[in-house]
C-alpha cells in the first residue's frame, strides 16, 4: 500500500479520492470537491501548472470512475464512512441517485453525479460517456448490405472494443467472428476501452468519435 499510496491519494487533501476526477489536459487526478473548490481562484493544474482552460477550466474536467473503482478496490470498508465525513465537513450534500430520464446524470458544476449504488445500478449507465460514429466501410461490393440503420451510439467510456463488436453483430444479425472495428482503416484490438482510444486518437476532436466497421466474407 505504500508504493501505491501516491498513485490514489489527492494531492489537494492528503487523503484517498473520493469521487475521482481528473483533469483532462494532463491527466492528473483528485478528488472533485478538492479540484472543483481549487479552480475557483485558479485556471492551473495544482500538481504540474498547466492551464487547464483560459475561461471555464471545469470544462475539462471528468469524472474518473476506474479510479474510484480502484480506490475501492484497495482500500475496501473504509470508504463510505469516509465520504459522509468529507462532505459533510465540507458543508455539501452529496447526490447519489440521479432523477428524473437523464441517462448520465450531471450537477451545477457541469461534472456527472458523484455517485450511484453498484448493487442496484446497471454497472455502466452513470458512468462518463462518450458518443459514436459506426459507418461501414466502402467497398465496391455489397455497399447496401448489413448497413447499421442507426450508426450513432452513446456509451460508457469503459466499454471495450469486444463489446461494440457484440452490439454490432447482434444489430446485423452476424456472428461475431464476422465484424471488424476499424479506426483509419487500421483493426482496433478487442481489450481497447473507448477511453484510451478517445484519449489516444481522437482527443482535442469533437463529437462524435468516428469509427468504421467492416463484415468479412463469409465464405472464408
Amino acid at each position: 500500500m505504500k508504493e501505491l499510496n501516491e498513485h490514489i491519494v489527492c494531492f489537494l487533501c492528503a487523503g484517498y479520492f473520493i469521487d475521482a476526477t481528473t483533469i483532462t489536459e494532463c491527466l492528473h487526478t483528485f478528488c472533485k470537491s478538492c479540484i472543483v473548490k481549487y479552480l475557483q481562484t485558479s485556471k492551473y493544474c495544482p500538481m504540474c501548472n498547466t492551464k487547464i482552460h483560459e475561461t471555464q477550466p471545469l470544462l475539462n474536467l471528468k469524472l474518473d470512475r476506474v479510479m474510484q473503482d480502484i480506490v475501492y478496490k484497495l482500500v475496501p470498508g473504509r470508504e463510505e464512512k469516509r465520504i459522509r465525513e468529507f462532505y459533510q465537513s465540507r458543508g455539501l450534500d452529496r447526490v447519489t441517485q440521479p432523477s428524473g430520464d437523464d441517462p448520465v446524470g450531471g450537477d451545477p458544476m457541469g461534472l456527472p453525479y458523484s455517485t450511484f449504488d453498484h448493487s442496484r445500478a446497471h454497472y455502466f449507465r452513470y458512468d462518463e460517456h462518450v458518443s459514436l460514429c459506426l459507418e461501414k466501410l466502402s467497398s465496391s461490393k455489397d455497399k447496401s448490405k448489413a448497413v447499421l440503420q442507426q450508426k450513432y451510439v452513446r456509451c460508457s467510456v469503459r466499454a471495450q472494443i469486444r463489446h461494440l463488436r457484440r452490439v454490432l453483430c447482434h444489430r446485423l444479425g452476424l456472428p461475431l467472428q464476422h465484424v471488424q472495428i476499424l479506426f483509419d482503416n487500421e483493426p482496433l484490438p478487442d481489450h481497447m476501452t473507448m477511453k484510451q482510444l478517445w484519449l489516444s486518437r481522437w482527443f482535442g476532436k469533437p463529437a462524435p468519435l468516428l469509427l468504421h466497421y467492416s463484415i468479412k466474407d463469409k465464405r472464408r
